[in-house]
């Protein structure tokens, strides 16, 4: 998978994928990410992307222009499966959406900044809009960041394991049933005897009753889909 990140902010978003999971999938050549810095696509002064807003108002908003000649660089040299705004008034990134994304083979994701984007960006290049919350936060980078994570640890080659991401919490509109580790016993707190069975149909049956209590206490909402 190839994922082009456009920003003005480049700098916010590098040191995630400078770490841990994202980094080894990147080194092992499962993904690449690719930073683009809107500021190289604009011929204005100050390498200006952004302008006050027509009909007056509050906040600035970033250009059609710039993010048009970034865009249309991009796609001519390959193909892109989706254009991805990331926005505040999207559709809310779940599992179900991130399984989805993380078969895709090239995906161009731009981050909104100050009071967003030429409302003709989104009608003519952006394929899908993406929220991370009903909250609004500085820029889209930090979106950009979690949509990323997700997508990616779910890319076959990049978890040690990869039936680990199968048992995710939501991949079946389930909470995660509780973990536990060693030791066996800590300050008179056991773990559960038949995690100790070796009984793995027990097991099973066990950790499935668990992600269904789990679920039905704190968020039962994921029972009713």
């Amino acid at each position: 998978m190839r994922i082009d990140i456009i920003t003005v902010v480049p700098d916010i978003l590098k040191s995630p994928f400078e770490a841990s999971i994202l980094k080894r999938a990147i080194d092992k050549g499962v993904v690449e990410v690719h930073f683009h810095n809107l500021r190289d696509y604009t011929d204005l002064s100050y390498n200006q992307v952004d302008d006050y807003q027509f009909g007056g108002g509050a906040g600035m908003v970033l250009m059609i222009e710039p993010i048009d000649k970034c865009i249309s660089a991009l796609k001519e040299e390959r193909d892109y499966d989706e254009v991805i705004y990331m926005t505040p008034d999207g559709k809310t990134l779940d599992q179900k959406m991130a399984n989805g994304l993380s078969l895709l083979k090239n995906i161009i994701v731009l981050c909104g900044h100050y009071k967003g984007v030429d409302q003709r960006v989104r009608d003519l290049f952006v394929t899908k809009e993406v929220s991370i919350g009903d909250y609004v936060l500085s820029g889209g980078e930090l979106g950009a960041a979690v949509l990323c994570d997700t997508v990616i640890r779910l890319i076959p080659g990049v978890l040690n394991n990869e039936t680990s991401a199968l048992t995710d919490t939501f991949q079946d509109n389930l909470l995660a049933p509780p973990v536990y580790t060693r030791p066996a016993e800590y300050k008179g707190h056991k773990v559960p005897d038949v995690l100790l069975s070796g009984n793995f149909p027990a097991i099973e049956s066990w950790r499935e009753d668990q992600a269904y209590k789990r679920t039905e206490e704190l968020r039962p909402d994921l029972l009713k889909e």
